[in-house]
């Protein structure tokens, strides 16, 4: 169940906040056209994943959910460069809090 998109905290953003079953899943999606900059995956810096655990925390905290079991999730979509669908890659637990 999608409970919120584009979810703002001053700390950041979480493109999708989900439920699934008893755990929270925060997703980040990436959409790439080539490779020039990098996989969808290395887009994910050790600074992009703070902000990203923090404003998780933040959510839970505003909802009443510290002690829910959560996880970041990473969806990479690939595209060509006339914006054709190439892939969709979904990690889970792409960002360890």
């Amino acid at each position: 169940m999608v409970l919120a998109t584009n979810y703002r905290s001053r700390w950041g953003e979480v493109d999708i906040v989900t439920r699934l079953g008893d755990e929270m899943v925060f997703v980040e999606v990436k959409t790439r056209r080539g490779s020039a900059f990098g996989t969808t995956e290395e887009s994910i810096t050790h600074t992009k994943s703070q902000r990203l655990i923090t404003t998780a925390q933040r959510y839970l905290e505003q909802e009443g959910l510290e002690q829910a079991d959560w996880r970041i999730d990473l969806v990479g979509v690939q595209l060509d460069h006339s914006g054709k669908l190439l892939a969709v890659n979904h990690i889970e637990n792409a960002v360890e809090s």
